[in-house]
């Protein structure tokens, strides 16, 4: 891949009036000034961002902004899920409001999925609606949260419970970043690409089977491997920006998942998000042989794959206790994705081959968790 403008991957999320570029590829940040000013011109910017995330990459952000003459503030929060708050929320509007910025200025989330979550619903919130920017640092938040709008922050009953769907304008995702992130959370992250094969791309998730090393390593098959996730997220997107069918799917792994984040009070320590994704994800494949929908090799496959790269496959991996099967239903119903009190999950028939599943028997969910949380 050569260096320069030309380098990056381009993918479009076509939503009319509101669609936008995510620009995949090496070396971008410098390019994020010229990108905001030629899109908004004129606009002002908060940058929202963590202690971690500035330390490695917020000099490069500013630097950036300078060069192309947009004026910004920053905002720095904690690192961690515990941002994700409304401590934090509060916060940070009170800052973007201190720094005078108005509706067409533009909120700059550089970080990973946290960051992302709550600056995005600050843009949704402010002023009625601003502009906001995807700068995401993590590969999860290349892969996931940074694309499709959704924003939001954690309550103690649940994860993501209150937010809104809030479309970004652009989305610069440099791969190069990705090098600096710690080994577990780039698996963490990993976890989030899988999910697009098991979703409905069985090929692509037999090409991370044979190709996660080169993934892991960088070049042109990371570069790839975003690439065909941030594909996958924005068909779907497209066909169901507010989640009210198919959108569904991008869920896949991520009831059991939230439910597992909140028995451990969203503990980064013992498990972040993408390896609650992990496990969750498993889970599915398993209960979905329970009901008699899919093979089990499927579900051994799918584990196999995961353990292999590193990440945790069972809920006996998280350190730690973890509550009754009871308390875990409890968070499961709480989950957004009940509808009039029916548990909603998404399972599957195989792998690549997952569907919307509406009305699953509680019963059946507890059974199954009192097996799984067997030593």
């Amino acid at each position: 891949m050569n260096n320069g403008k030309d380098s990056a991957v381009r993918v479009s999320v076509g939503l009319g009036e509101r669609a936008y570029d995510i620009l995949i590829g090496p070396d971008l940040m410098p390019r994020v000034g010229a990108e905001i000013a030629a899109r908004l011109p004129g606009t002002r910017a908060a940058v929202v961002t963590d202690e971690n995330v500035a330390a490695a990459h917020l000099a490069a952000l500013e630097e950036s902004l300078r060069d192309a003459d947009v004026e910004c503030a920053t905002i720095r929060l904690p690192p961690g899920e515990r941002s994700k708050s409304f401590d934090a929320l509060q916060e940070t509007v009170d800052a973007v409001l201190a720094a005078r910025l108005e509706r067409r200025d533009t909120i700059v989330a550089l970080g990973g999925g946290v960051v992302g979550d709550l600056a995005g619903f600050v843009a949704g919130i402010v002023r009625r609606g601003m502009n906001f920017v995807q700068v995401p640092t993590s590969l999860l938040a290349q892969v996931d949260s940074s694309v499709g709008g959704k924003t939001g922050i954690n309550t103690s009953r649940g994860k993501n419970l209150v937010g809104v769907f809030h479309q970004p304008k652009l989305v610069l995702a440099d791969t190069s970043v990705l090098d600096t992130l710690p080994l577990r959370e780039f698996r963490a992250g990993y976890a989030e690409v899988v999910k697009y094969g098991l979703i409905d791309r069985p090929d692509f998730f037999a090409w991370l089977e044979g190709n996660w090393q080169q993934v892991f390593a960088g070049g042109e098959a990371r570069v790839e491997a975003i690439a065909q996730s941030c594909r996958a997220k924005a068909e779907i997107v497209e066909r169901d920006e507010h989640e009210s069918g198919e959108r569904a799917l991008l869920n896949l792994g991520h009831t059991f998942g939230h439910a597992l984040e909140a028995a451990t009070g969203y503990d980064g320590a013992r498990l972040v998000h993408g390896e609650g994704v992990a496990i969750g994800m498993v889970l599915v494949h398993r209960f979905s042989a329970r009901l008699n929908l899919a093979s089990p090799d499927d579900a051994i496959r799918v584990e196999a794959h995961l353990r292999e790269i590193g990440l945790p496959t069972r809920p006996e991996h998280i350190p730690g206790d973890l509550p009754d099967a009871e308390t875990l239903l409890a968070y499961i119903a709480q989950d957004k994705k009940v509808m009039r009190g029916a548990l909603t999950f998404i399972l599957t028939r195989g792998i690549g081959h997952s569907f919307v599943a509406r009305d699953v028997p509680s019963s059946e969910v507890l059974s199954f968790l009192k097996e799984s949380l067997r030593p």
